[in-house]
């Protein structure tokens, strides 16, 4: 028998029979050939993600919109409501409703509160815009009349909210403001 090292017999266990037609096939081309296979990801697999994650996106942002329009619309309630109350606390002090919501707001820096700027509500609200909707204050013979109208119809909002010293709030379901006459939210 040949005398044989152990680089020879290493070789030799790395040598194994094909099982189809007997020939020898090293190991170490079996592996290294499955190897560059299955390297990365095939065009096709990636463009069946891609369609994956689009057809998940058309689905989502529709609804994510939805939820968004909803969320502006409760925020523009709650400041329906805000507007309210602090109107009812603003005769209480001064013996009339505030005619604009400059005067329901913060005085200018360094000033005092007052009738022209009581305080009451944030210098945002008081801008006449907060959230998705732009808020109208105005004097009526019996009080006052607000409105609440959506910044953009559709996109921020699609109802429209008007209340009064009644401290009723009423909607509409379109771009025309909602008036005394629109529905009452239940």
């Amino acid at each position: 028998m040949p005398f044989r090292t152990s680089y020879h017999v290493n070789r030799m266990k790395s040598f194994q029979q094909h099982p189809q037609d007997g020939r020898g096939v090293s190991r170490a081309l079996l592996t290294s050939g499955r190897h560059k296979q299955e390297k990365g990801f095939s065009l096709i697999e990636l463009l069946i993600v891609i369609a994956i994650i689009l057809i998940i996106l058309v689905i989502a942002i529709p609804q994510y919109n939805k939820a968004k329009m909803n969320a502006q619309e409760m925020a523009a309630i709650a400041e329906v409501g805000t507007i309210n109350k602090m109107e009812i606390q603003y005769y209480s002090q001064f013996g009339n409703y505030a005619t604009s919501l400059a005067q329901l707001g913060p005085p200018a820096q360094g000033g005092t509160e007052g009738p022209n700027a009581a305080g009451l509500i944030g210098g945002n609200l008081a801008t006449g815009s907060s959230g998705g909707y732009n808020f109208t204050l105005t004097q009526t013979p019996t009080g006052y009349a607000l409105v609440a109208v959506p910044k953009s119809f559709n996109s921020t909002g699609r109802r429209t909210f008007y209340s009064d010293q009644t401290d009723v709030v009423h909607q509409n379901w379109g771009q025309d403001p909602a008036t005394a006459s629109s529905p009452e939210m239940k």
